[in-house]
């Protein structure tokens, strides 16, 4: 499967994938629940420092794309090139990296997305601004709403562009997650 998907262009993926937004679906957390424990049980305990929920699915008032973000933030004598490597074993496939963070995602099939969808983010322990971001919206229902509205705007503009859809939203994130940081200084 890995290698049909790496075949495809950029367009041609975005088309195969396109942006969807949905209502808030209470499974989301439940299925973050199930791949989080799958993770705990594949990662040794003292490589990991946190595994969380980000993302808009996260946020149970908003839409959002229903995939499932999940933030795996390594502790000090955590490998990431090793445990990409145990998620690439795991079903997982890597879709971007640099030294200090790694993108993985599960749910993607040559026919489209499978029932259930997740995108990995491995950092190191701190790299955690989508917790704050994430905090803020579920503790400040008006800009959550805003950021809701923003991305329905978006979303058949950028239907087939994944890459402008995240830009367009680059400004309203960095705001807030700014924001939070300030107001919940030191919670992470």
């Amino acid at each position: 499967m890995a290698n049909l998907l790496s075949e495809l262009s950029l367009e041609e993926l975005w088309r195969l994938f396109p942006i969807s937004l949905s209502e808030h679906n209470p499974l989301w957390k439940e299925w973050y629940k199930e791949e989080a424990a799958s993770l705990q049980k594949l990662f040794p305990a003292d490589k990991i420092k946190r595994i969380s929920h980000i993302g808009s699915t996260a946020v149970e008032t908003i839409w959002a794309k229903p995939i499932i973000d999940i933030l795996v933030e390594l502790s000090k004598n955590g490998n990431m090139k090793n445990l990409n490597t145990l998620l690439c074993q795991n079903g997982w496939l890597c879709m971007s990296q640099d030294k200090n963070r790694i993108s993985l995602n599960k749910g993607y099939t040559e026919h489209g997305f499978a029932q259930k969808v997740y995108h990995l983010h491995l950092r190191h322990a701190g790299d955690n601004s989508e917790l704050y971001f994430r905090d803020y919206l579920i503790d400040n229902p008006a800009i959550a709403k805003a950021y809701e509205t923003m991305k329905l705007n978006l979303w058949k503009k950028y239907q087939y562009n994944r890459d402008a859809y995240t830009q367009a939203k680059t400004d309203f994130i960095s705001k807030y997650t700014q924001l939070a940081k300030q107001t919940y200084q030191g919670r992470y």
